[in-house]
């Protein structure tokens, strides 16, 4: 969903918007959530360049040799940009007719994600860096550039995700199962004196393992231990596989279905992109266009 689409529910006035014109809670409404307008896409393109180089800010001041000699001038900087983001979220919570909807949908639930770290900063060390959750808001990049038709592709991959979830836990249980059991029979196979100091530790090597990670760190030195984590190995290449599968499989449906229940009105055909304007058999206009 579009922030374009959802601003509708948000609009300041109860459909007079051609009495409300010169309103200036109309204006301002205007100018920030709608972009099919020259001020609305400067806004929008200012607003965007402005997260851009507050990520970059946020960035440069985790580097420690930066961080050492111009931490003043990045803090100030990421407060100064705190500031902006801070009264831009109230604007607009001002602007719209019910501030509580706006408050509570993905867009402004995100420009409150946005300032909060750097308040929160003041009470807990280091959780300015969360700031870079702002990179969420580029997202109105979509309707400034006119890409909201892309957006159906991502509701499909969402909706697969969503309907695959059930086969990917039986998965992960069946993974969890599988560490669990070998990291059980390291432990008893190598012990502590090869680096196998406990359970979780074992359990954490077979995880490494399995997922062919292979950090190093935790390495088998009997020859019984080295046969073992061989056979890990091979499984972690099947099973790697295993969620992909599921989910190409959910999404390919996900896309016949949606294909299919767009048909056309003359021709009865279906088969059609979501975003289809004509037929791709007879031509005609399809209606979801009209």
């Amino acid at each position: 969903m579009t922030e374009q689409n959802s601003s509708r529910e948000h609009r300041p006035t109860d459909g007079h918007n051609e009495a409300g014109e010169g309103d200036l809670r109309q204006r301002v409404f205007v100018l920030i959530f709608q972009s099919n307008t020259p001020a609305g896409k400067v806004f929008d393109l200012v607003l965007i360049l402005a997260i851009a180089i507050s990520i970059v800010t946020i960035m440069l001041e985790s580097v420690a040799s930066i961080g050492t000699r111009y931490g003043f001038f990045l803090r100030g900087f990421e407060w100064m940009f705190t500031l902006l983001f801070t009264v831009e979220y109230l604007v607009r919570l001002w602007c719209v007719r019910r501030a509580r909807v706006y408050a509570t949908s993905f867009y402004g639930i995100v420009d409150l994600l946005a300032v909060l770290p750097t308040y929160l900063a003041l009470i807990v060390t280091g959780s300015g860096y969360l700031l870079v959750i702002r990179i969420l808001r580029i997202l109105r990049l979509f309707r400034v550039l006119k890409l909201a038709r892309y957006v159906s592709a991502a509701d499909s991959l969402f909706e697969a995700m969503l309907q695959s979830w059930r086969k990917i836990l039986v998965f992960l249980y069946v993974v969890v199962t599988i560490v669990i059991v070998f990291g059980a029979l390291m432990f008893i196979v190598e012990g502590p004196a090869n680096g196998f100091t406990s359970m979780p530790r074992s359990v954490y090597w077979g995880i490494v393992t399995l997922t062919t990670v292979g950090f190093g760190d935790i390495v088998p030195q009997t020859a019984l231990g080295q046969f073992i984590a061989s056979i890990v190995m091979i499984m972690g290449y099947g099973i790697i596989a295993v969620p992909t599968g599921i989910y190409a499989a959910e999404l390919r449906d996900v896309m016949t279905r949606r294909r299919s229940a767009n048909t056309c009105p003359e021709c009865s055909r279906s088969g059609h992109d979501e975003d289809a304007v004509f037929c791709r058999f007879c031509g005609a206009r399809m209606q979801q266009a009209g």
